[in-house]
């Protein structure tokens, strides 16, 4: 009943800030649109939202199986969404912010090159411009929360000495792969 009087009141016009792709509890994924909770299926393949999903009342029976479900050996690998966005980056609670330039992103993280190589499980912080085929919006802004998942070059650096790293090396790009934790849009 809530929903519909929102429907109502806002007549159908909400501007839909969606959140990232979540994987329901049926193996399909789907967006919340985090200003009126509406629900849209969410397809990796085409990178869109399809259709927006209504919920009808919870089953009460139990299902019992005893049938064992062959599950696949390997799972695909996420789409990725090809950018060539900038980014700036940092360990959280630090002041120093560097800037990247992201390479993709997909529904589990993203790829990006910046001049500090950071550990791995560094907790980081990320703004960037969300793709409108997420978000649903052009030019939103958002604030991530992510894990360093992969530092290529960061165990090669460390091991040499400062003095010996010539100049041209200080200003390579190291790629960084990081997991999203959470992210909120930037007004």
């Amino acid at each position: 009943m809530p929903q519909k009087i929102m429907d109502v009141l806002m007549l159908g016009r909400c501007s839909h800030e969606f959140s990232w792709p979540r994987r329901g509890a049926d193996g399909e994924y789907y967006q919340v649109c985090l200003l009126c909770a509406a629900e849209y299926k969410y397809d990796w393949a085409t990178m869109r939202r399809t259709q927006r999903l209504e919920h009808s009342k919870p089953e009460t029976t139990v299902r019992r199986s005893h049938t064992r479900e062959k599950r696949p050996s390997w799972t695909p690998r996420a789409r990725r969404l090809k950018l060539d966005l900038p980014l700036r980056y940092r360990v959280y609670n630090t002041s120093s912010w560097y800037e990247g330039l992201i390479d993709n992103l997909s529904q589990t993280g993203l790829l990006f090159h910046g001049p500090q190589p950071l550990p791995v499980n560094a907790l980081i912080e990320l703004v960037f411009e969300m793709p409108e085929e997420i978000s649903g919006q052009k030019n939103r802004n958002v604030l991530a929360q992510g894990r360093v998942i992969r530092s290529k070059g960061a165990k090669a650096k460390e091991k040499e000495e400062p003095d010996a790293v010539p100049e041209a090396a200080k200003n390579e790009q190291t790629p960084l792969a990081a997991s999203i934790v959470d992210y909120k849009f930037v007004r």
